[in-house]
C-alpha cells in the first residue's frame, strides 16, 4: 500500500482500518491495484469492497485496471470483480553489484 499512487480506499471498524485497496498509476494507463484485509476479517466481502471502488476509481481516470493475484483467495475476488486470468508473471532480482562489474 505505500506505493499506491490513488487514495487510498478503506472500511474500517472503529479506529481500526479492516481492508484497503489502491492502485499504482503504470506506464501505458495501466492501473496496478493493491488490496489487503487483515486476517482476523477475511472472508466477509471486504476486499471485494474495497477493491470494487478502486477499480471504480482506476476506470473514471480512464486507467486500465490491472490485479495480479497469486494467492487462491484473492484470484477469486479479482474473478468476481470481473478480472480474467491472461497469463504468468516471472520475476527475478538482479544483483546490481555484479552488473556493474560485468559492465
Amino acid at each position: 500500500m505505500d506505493e499506491i499512487t490513488s487514495a487510498a480506499f478503506v472500511v474500517r471498524e472503529g479506529a481500526d482500518v479492516v481492508a484497503a485497496a489502491g492502485f499504482q498509476v503504470w506506464p501505458a494507463a495501466a492501473a496496478h491495484l493493491c488490496v489487503l484485509t487483515a486476517p482476523g476479517e477475511r472472508g466477509r466481502g471486504l476486499a471485494r469492497q474495497v477493491a470494487s471502488v478502486a477499480v471504480a476509481q482506476a476506470l473514471a481516470d480512464g486507467l486500465l485496471p490491472q490485479w495480479r493475484a497469486r494467492p487462491m483467495a484473492s484470484r477469486n475476488v479479482a474473478r468476481a470483480l470481473g478480472f480474467r486470468e491472461l497469463g504468468s508473471q516471472l520475476s527475478i532480482r538482479l544483483d546490481q553489484e555484479e552488473l556493474r562489474l560485468e559492465g
